[in-house]
């Protein structure tokens, strides 16, 4: 098992170490978000948490369908056939705009989603406003997710990595300029941010396109060689793989997204601090979701090669130094928990609220590990129906619903230590473990699938 880690990880971590930048560029995104609309007031703050946790939701759900280009590519990468990503590039294209359009209509009337946190007018007012403006860049958001899938799919992430930085260099003056205004220039709080994102998607579309355009490296993909019409043969293809991975997306994402709905009806300072404590995670996150992908990727090309023993190889190898990294992070996350706090110098209401919290984030980074590590490797064999069902038994029956019982102590016999936002942490983790454990269990049974009716090529 060593000599096998000692070969599959140099290459996993040449495909995972631009995406991990490039992931952390993004989610310094909703960091700056925070923390600077955190100096505006805690009203934004509490809006941002809200409208945030709304549009992530649909916003991953969305582009989740339009990630199955991935593995669908990196199969065709592996097997050689370069023309046929570009016309999968096209019709993925066609996939995004239906999936945009969808998305506007939900953003632009976000209020029955909002009425669940029962939250006070003005900080539902700021919410809509945020999510109606965001709303505008969901075209370019999303027609930029093919591109990433794109490339993720040739094993070339740097290039849209390089992209994702230049954007968060913009990110902080147009951030700075639109929530706490200029001159005469009123600031918008949290809704300014929505505008800085929305500019930034744009541009990080049409420097994308341009790449891809002009540079000779991608004429052998063809994806700019003609016009094509939507083919409903590959649409559905993609929809087919695509939307279990959506789906999952969304049960995953959303899980979060109605912990901290619920929350707020705890108070402003008890949502605003589980806000820290959950964008912290995220950026946690980071790490085994680009080493996710690029096992994705390498799984994908190896099976697109006919080489399904590399495939299991690869997947068992990245299992293991994803989990002992994540580990690592977690006990790090513990010892250094007040000093991580201080970085969003938060009010001390805030704080009090926080800081009980990283015990979970802490102790959740394995089955975190785990579970994304192991969704994405039967992704890259482009299994999604029974992952998107585990994930909506465990993150959304045990997470959030036993989250629901413990957190808000409907039995009357939950103790107080573990009440309020500590019980919806405490069943999320759990909810994770059980994941990981159905989902590695499914990796086994696949990859014996697959060698046994797709036996290698021999040469």
């Amino acid at each position: 098992m060593l000599n096998k880690l000692i070969r599959d990880i140099p290459g996993l971590l040449r495909l995972a170490g631009p995406l991990l930048v490039g992931q952390l560029a993004v989610i310094a995104f909703g960091v700056l978000d925070t923390a600077m609309v955190a100096r505006y007031s805690a009203t934004d703050l509490a809006a941002l948490a809200m409208a945030g946790a709304i549009f992530i939701s649909i916003y991953v759900g969305l582009t989740g369908v339009v990630s199955a280009l991935a593995p669908i590519a990196g199969q065709l990468f592996g097997a050689l056939r370069l023309p046929e990503i570009g016309e999968e590039v096209r019709q993925a294209w066609w996939l995004s705009l239906g999936l945009s359009l969808l998305g506007i209509i939900i953003l632009i009337n976000p209020e029955p989603l909002l009425s669940i946190a029962e939250s006070n007018p003005e900080v539902e007012a700021k919410a809509i406003l945020y999510l109606q403006i965001v709303a505008l860049g969901l075209p370019a958001s999303m027609a930029l997710r093919v591109l990433v899938g794109f490339h993720n799919a040739i094993s070339r992430p740097a290039v849209i990595t390089w992209i994702q930085i230049g954007g968060l260099l913009l990110k902080i003056p147009l951030n700075a300029l639109f929530i706490y205004g200029l001159g005469s220039f009123e600031g918008l709080g949290a809704p300014g941010c929505a505008i800085a994102t929305v500019i930034i998607n744009f541009a990080w579309l049409l420097i994308a396109l341009a790449i891809v355009r002009y540079q000779k490296f991608y004429e052998r993909f063809e994806v700019f060689s003609r016009f094509s019409r939507p083919d409903w043969h590959k649409l559905w293809t993609l929809l087919k793989l695509g939307t279990p991975i959506g789906l999952s997306y969304l049960i995953e994402v959303t899980s979060f997204a109605f912990m901290a709905l619920f929350i707020a009806r705890l108070g402003t300072d008890t949502l605003a601090g589980h806000q820290i404590v959950a964008n912290l995670g995220t950026v946690l996150y980071m790490l085994p979701l680009s080493l996710s992908i690029g096992t994705s990727t390498l799984v994908a090309q190896s099976i697109g090669a006919d080489r399904p023993t590399r495939a299991k190889e690869i997947g068992y190898s990245s299992l293991i130094f994803t989990t002992s990294l994540c580990v690592s992070v977690g006990i790090l996350v513990w010892i250094f928990r007040e000093q991580l706090l201080d970085l969003y110098a938060p009010p001390e209401s805030v704080r009090v609220n926080a800081l009980p919290l990283f015990l979970f984030i802490a102790f959740y980074q394995m089955f975190d590990a785990l579970q994304v590590t192991s969704a994405f490797i039967l992704r890259g064999y482009r299994v999604a129906f029974w992952p998107m069902w585990i994930y909506a038994g465990s993150l959304w029956g045990i997470g959030l619903g036993g989250g629901y019982i413990i957190g808000f102590d409907v039995t009357g016999y939950t103790p107080k230590v573990i009440q309020g936002a500590q019980g919806f942490w405490l069943a999320n983790s759990l909810s994770l473990g059980i994941a990981a454990t159905l989902l590695i269990l499914l990796f086994r049974k696949t990859a014996r699938h697959f060698e046994k009716n797709h036996p290698a090529v021999t040469t």
